[in-house]
């Protein structure tokens, strides 16, 4: 078993709080917390403190994981390398490209996450996915150390992912808005979902940027709260603007298209930091 040590600089302008605290903020599983405690690895200028005690701004702060487990897949190399948008020590963000899937079932050798393992020479670990025909920015970790992490900034929406798709706009279309329905499985296609109501609870928030061509088509910009597969296809389609160039959801869809959908940016907290770091892809929106 791998350890994993981390050093950071508790900010200056934010005020006192305990070891405890910090941890918490830092969104440290509770069992690393436990083990910090009790082998004494986590040092406030080189000296152990209990979970009591204040850290203060300017304080150096050390972490030594020594208990990092993960039971994920390894993801053998493609022999293809990714387009990388930004890299740190713990993290990658790829372009993943339209027509690729995110991770492979079975033998498959040709996803981003094998490419990933090329670039990397050691497998990746997953922390989210994008649907096969979605292009655009795809986060990654890693270690393992990272993955809990990034997973509850996911589930507590600080790892906030931005999204723009063409639509053909066959009813009324508000500026902006939200949409909160719940979606589940189609019962007369297992390729697709639906808005149902016994259905997961998934929230779309949306805005108009700009009317496109051909006339009846818009580019939306859409942010998300929740993950579910095909989410912002399903909930555009049931609103009644379907994505251009999707083949599940859009009636009108004709086989020379692609899918106009684009994860164009990532927010997220840097693991073991306090900062926030924004990715974003230079190509514009879908066309």
């Amino acid at each position: 078993m791998k350890n994993y040590y981390y050093e950071l600089t508790y900010p200056e302008e934010k005020p006192p709080i305990t070891v405890r605290e910090l941890l918490k903020q830092l969104l440290i599983p509770r069992k690393w917390q436990h083990f910090l405690r009790i082998e004494e690895n986590i040092k406030i200028n080189q000296v152990y403190r209990s979970f009591n005690e204040l850290v203060l701004p300017g304080d150096q702060i050390s972490l030594l994981l020594t208990h990092v487990e993960s039971q994920q897949q390894a993801y053998p190399a493609s022999g293809h390398l990714p387009k990388i948008l930004y890299e740190d020590q713990d993290v990658l963000v790829i372009d993943k490209p339209a027509g690729q899937k995110t991770h492979p079932n079975l033998f498959e050798t040709n996803t981003a996450l094998n490419d990933c393992a090329t670039y990397l020479q050691h497998p990746p670990y997953i922390v989210h996915r994008l649907d096969m025909l979605t292009q655009g920015c795809l986060l990654v970790a890693k270690n393992p150390a990272v993955v809990p992490i990034l997973t509850r900034e996911l589930a507590r929406k600080d790892l906030q992912r931005f999204y723009l798709a063409k639509v053909d706009v066959n009813r009324s279309l508000p500026q902006q808005g939200t949409i909160k329905l719940p979606i589940g499985q189609d019962p007369t296609d297992q390729r697709k979902r639906m808005v149902r109501p016994d259905g997961q609870m998934a929230i779309t928030h949306f805005k108009v940027q700009s009317y496109a061509q051909p006339q009846n088509t818009a580019i939306l910009k859409l942010n998300l709260e929740t993950g579910r597969t095909h989410q912002i296809r399903v909930h555009l389609a049931h609103s009644g603007w379907p994505i251009v160039g999707d083949p599940l959801y859009n009636p009108n869809f004709r086989s020379d298209q692609l899918l106009c959908l684009t994860a164009y940016a990532l927010n997220f907290q840097r693991p073991f930091t306090f900062q926030t770091q924004l990715v974003t892809r230079t190509k514009k929106s879908p066309s």
